[in-house]
C-alpha cells in the first residue's frame, strides 16, 4: 500500500518523494498509483507543491495543508537539478534582520519559474542567472540543510529586487537590522558580481541607516569606475532630483526606515 510506501520514507528520515519513486517500488499500473496518490493527498498526508512532487505532512502541519518550504525546497530543486538559494526577505529572516516575517518564502534560481502554492505555504522564485556564483552559508532544518546567502549577498539581493521586498522603506528598515551581520571585505569582494547601479543604491541606503562604515569599500569602487547616475528608485522620474555624489544617485524619492 501506498501508505506503508510513505511511513518507510518517513522511517528513514526522508520528507518527499516523485511519482517516478513510487513506480518504481509499486508493483502498480501508472493509473493505480495516481488514485492511490489522489486518496492520499485528499486525506491530507501528502502534498503535492509541484507537479509529480510530493511531500509527506507530518500531523503538526495537517491545519497548513503542506510541510514548511524551507523542508522541502533543498529536494525539489535537488530533483529539478538546479542551483538555488533562499533569498532576498526569506534570507534576511534566518539572519535575524525580518523587520516582519514574509509573507512568501523566496527562492533564488538561474531559471524562471512560476510561484508554488501549497495550502497556505507560498514559494516566490527570484530569477538571477548567476545564481551559482552567489556566496551561500547552510543552516539546519527539520528535514536537514537549507542554503541561504550571505548577509553581504542578501543585502545586494535586496537593493536589487526591490520590488520583492515592499518597497525602498521596507529594504532599507531590513538592511539596518542585517548590518550587524555583514562584513565590509567580503561585501567589497561581491561587488562585481551585481549590476554597478545596485552597488550604487546599496552605498546610499547604508549610509541612510547609519551603517556607513560598511560601505567604505564599495565605496572605493563606486570612486574608481565613476559609473553613470543612477536613479534611487528606478521607477521614478530623475527630474529635479537632488544628487548624491559619493555614490552618483538621483536622490528621487525620500526613504524612510522604520528604525
Amino acid at each position: 500500500m501506498l501508505s506503508d510506501f510513505v511511513q518507510d520514507l518517513v522511517a528513514k528520515g526522508h520528507v518527499s518523494f516523485s511519482v517516478k519513486d513510487v513506480q518504481k517500488n509499486k508493483k502498480s499500473s501508472p493509473g493505480a498509483v495516481q488514485a492511490a496518490l489522489r486518496r492520499l493527498q485528499k486525506k491530507g498526508g501528502i502534498a503535492m507543491p509541484y507537479r509529480g512532487f510530493y511531500v509527506i505532512v507530518p500531523p503538526e502541519y495537517r491545519n497548513s495543508g503542506c510541510l514548511p518550504p524551507e523542508q522541502f525546497i533543498p529536494d525539489l530543486m535537488a530533483q529539478l537539478g538546479e542551483n538555488y538559494y533562499a533569498g532576498l526577505l526569506t534570507a534576511a529572516e534566518y539572519h535575524g534582520a525580518a523587520h516582519q516575517r514574509p509573507q512568501i518564502f523566496q527562492v533564488v534560481a538561474a531559471k524562471s519559474r512560476r510561484p508554488i502554492s501549497c495550502g497556505k505555504m507560498r514559494v516566490g522564485f527570484i530569477f538571477r542567472k548567476n545564481a551559482e556564483k552567489i556566496p551561500t552559508e547552510k543552516i539546519n532544518t527539520a528535514a536537514g540543510e537549507l542554503k541561504i546567502s550571505t548577509p553581504e549577498a542578501t543585502a545586494f539581493d535586496l537593493v536589487g529586487y526591490v520590488h520583492h521586498c515592499a518597497g525602498l522603506n521596507n529594504v532599507a528598515t531590513v538592511l539596518a537590522e542585517l548590518t550587524e551581520k555583514i562584513d565590509a571585505e567580503k561585501l567589497q569582494k561581491l561587488v562585481a558580481l551585481s549590476p554597478i547601479a545596485w552597488v550604487q543604491r546599496l552605498g546610499y541606503l547604508l549610509d541612510l541607516v547609519g551603517a556607513n562604515d560598511k560601505a567604505h569599500g564599495i565605496a572605493e569602487y563606486v570612486m574608481k569606475k565613476q559609473p553613470v547616475r543612477t536613479p534611487l528608485s528606478p521607477a521614478l522620474k530623475i527630474s529635479g532630483a537632488k544628487t548624491d555624489s559619493r555614490w552618483r544617485v538621483f536622490v528621487n524619492t525620500k526613504v524612510e526606515p522604520d528604525i
